[in-house]
């Protein structure tokens, strides 16, 4: 791997514990599903979490300010993204790069895989002839899943703690069952955005165009056809989700509860979604605070009882 964070070494543990404070709060405030699943991990791997979603927030809030000309966050995306190439071998005051340092070097996590999900990132800013983001097929969208979602995969499994190498196709599968759920939840929002992340060989079977999907955004009431193409595409998803179920098992024992916790709230979120027989275009679909309280304990005792028997 990289020489990952080698610039940190003069930094004192106190600056450390700083920054992954910082990074918690960060978590706290922004993570509406991961930070339910890093609260039944050890602290140590709990702290990496929070700086690894901090490190990807940034990224994301840079992407998605529609306050600024996306020119402006171009610009601002390849700062950021010196500022923290820099950082590993100069030093840096900034304590997400400070904390994400700490956790690539204590769990052995490359450079590389962070390059790649700042890469996907960056794909929504890339320039475009049309005044619609779009993906012509589904091989193509699964490209952008893999490096926004499937990377993130594999750098929790590396905090999580795995011996078998299967874990790491399955986090890949893991990651693009998650961010189709996303793309399902989001596909209003994203619309009001220029992306429309519906492949575009699934409106071309369906019948439908880009001009209908933005109609449907602006409140057109859903054809039953319309409804049958978003759940082909939870269709897919669902078969990812077949992964998650394989993972949990290949990871450290201490770490499976905070597998299981997102992928029960995930899973949660797309069945919601079927529920509401693919209406994405009206009210957001989201799991109830209840509903991710009750999934939380569930995934507390498990972590409990996986600390009391050590296996």
């Amino acid at each position: 791997m990289s020489d990952a964070g080698n610039g940190f070494g003069n930094v004192s543990a106190g600056d450390i514990a700083t920054a992954y404070k910082f990074c918690r709060e960060v978590a706290r405030r922004e993570a509406k599903n991961f930070y339910w699943a890093f609260r039944v991990l050890p602290r140590h791997k709990s702290d990496a979490m929070c700086a690894v979603y901090a490190f990807m927030r940034r990224a994301d809030d840079i992407s998605d300010d529609e306050t600024k000309p996306v020119e402006q966050r171009r610009a601002e995306m390849a700062a950021w993204v010196e500022d923290w190439r820099a950082s590993r071998g100069a030093g840096t005051d900034d304590p997400v790069f400070v904390a994400l340092g700490d956790t690539q070097r204590r769990f052995n996590i490359p450079d590389e895989l962070l390059e790649e999900l700042v890469a996907g990132t960056a794909m929504d800013l890339e320039p475009r002839a049309d005044a619609v983001q779009t993906y012509a097929t589904f091989d193509d969208l699964y490209r952008y899943c893999y490096l926004v979602a499937s990377v993130v995969g594999l750098v929790c499994i590396r905090i999580f703690g795995y011996t078998d190498a299967r874990a790491e196709k399955l986090a890949e599968e893991t990651g693009v069952a998650f961010q189709l759920t996303n793309i399902l939840r989001d596909v209003k929002e994203d619309v009001e955005r220029g992306r429309v992340y519906l492949p575009l060989d699934l409106l071309d079977e369906f019948g439908e165009t880009v001009a209908e999907v933005r109609e449907l955004a602006a409140g057109r009431a859903m054809t039953e056809r319309e409804r049958g193409m978003l759940a082909t595409l939870a269709i897919r998803a669902e078969k990812y989700y077949v992964a998650a179920g394989k993972l949990v098992p290949l990871l450290d024992p201490d770490s499976r509860a905070a597998m299981w916790v997102l992928v029960a709230i995930y899973h949660r979120l797309l069945e919601r979604i079927a529920a509401r027989k693919m209406d994405v275009f009206g009210e957001r679909v989201s799991v109830g605070t209840g509903a991710k309280l009750a999934i939380f304990a569930r995934g507390a005792a498990l972590a409990a009882w996986n600390r009391a028997v050590g296996s």
